[in-house]
């Protein structure tokens, strides 16, 4: 799809979801509710979320010694930046701008920093289905079946990261071209190359969601009532949306329906669903641009000459 598509049906979703609140809640309707939460939630609720950016550049920040070794502040630049662009730009573009800035910051070469992101964003899912499997389980499984699913579904990520070193794909790598086992090699790079490597972002992973589903199920809860597990489902059908093909400008449309989705389920009633929806995004858009002005602010030293040194 060409970028002038994209762009026109990322105007097209945006147009239809503005449409359809204004038709089915109205937005002076929707917005009311903002005036009757106490200023300390919403500070004490973004700066939680804000812990979860800083979760995620710790993971940046862990992930490539030495390149962001003595860079913290270029990787919490980058995170802000890279979460804004995903949150604004539509289809996925905004995945686009990791591998730039992680050239830009710290000379990390395409293949590497794709890999990573493509581990990050793996982790990112298996961390979400993590979470979906305890919020929800209960509702057709006992707590002994729930805690053997989970443990079973933990131990995926580790199961995956010793496949690297299996005999079998060894043999397989040696039967490539040495054109085709040099990309291969390279690529490889952006994965965790010792298991304290992969602990440690399976670490950041965990933490960062864990934070960041509990801030956004509370906003949810805050605008509609619901059960706990409903409104962390709400959440997590919100950022599951975010590896859908089809993403709106600054998700319009397709991040509302990921939380309607999970919430009526519940039981929630679709228009109530709909205008907590809303107002979630609204915060997230917010938090989102908040970080962007911060990261303007950051300023980026050269923390990567270590790595050019030793790798050129």
């Amino acid at each position: 799809m060409s970028a002038n598509a994209r762009l026109w049906l990322g105007l097209v979703l945006l147009a239809v979801m503005v449409g359809i609140v204004q038709w089915s809640v109205g937005w002076p309707q929707l917005l009311a509710p903002w005036r009757s939460i106490a200023p300390s939630a919403l500070a004490l609720a973004t700066l939680l979320a804000s812990g979860s950016y800083m979760a995620r550049a710790l993971r940046l920040y862990d992930y490539f010694p030495p390149g962001a070794r003595g860079g913290f502040v270029a990787c919490l630049k980058l995170t802000l930046l890279h979460n804004l662009f995903n949150n604004l730009l539509p289809m996925r573009a905004g995945e686009a701008s990791f591998p730039v800035l992680m050239n830009r910051y710290f000379k990390v070469p395409l293949s590497r920093s794709l890999t990573a992101l493509l581990w990050f964003r793996l982790m990112d899912l298996h961390a979400l289905a993590a979470v979906a499997i305890l919020a929800v389980g209960r509702r057709w499984w006992d707590s002994g079946w729930i805690g053997l699913l989970a443990a079973v579904w933990l131990i995926l990520p580790w199961w995956s990261f010793r496949l690297q070193s299996a005999p079998a794909l060894v043999r397989l790598s040696e039967r490539l071209s040495p054109r085709w086992r040099d990309r291969l090699a390279r690529a490889s790079e952006g994965l965790p190359q010792t298991p304290a490597a992969f602990w440690r972002a399976w670490f950041w992973t965990q933490l960062n969601w864990l934070v960041k589903l509990a801030v956004f199920a509370w906003i949810l809860r805050l605008f509609a009532p619901m059960p706990g597990a409903a409104a962390v489902m709400g959440a997590l059908g919100g950022d599951l949306t975010s590896v859908l093909p089809v993403h709106g400008i600054a998700g319009a449309g397709t991040y509302e329906a990921g939380v309607v989705a999970a919430l009526i389920p519940f039981g929630i009633e679709a228009k109530v669903a709909l205008a907590a929806a809303v107002n979630l995004h609204l915060f997230v858009l917010g938090l989102s641009a908040a970080g962007g002005a911060l990261a303007l602010l950051l300023r980026a030293g050269a923390p990567a000459a270590g790595w050019v040194r030793e790798h050129g």
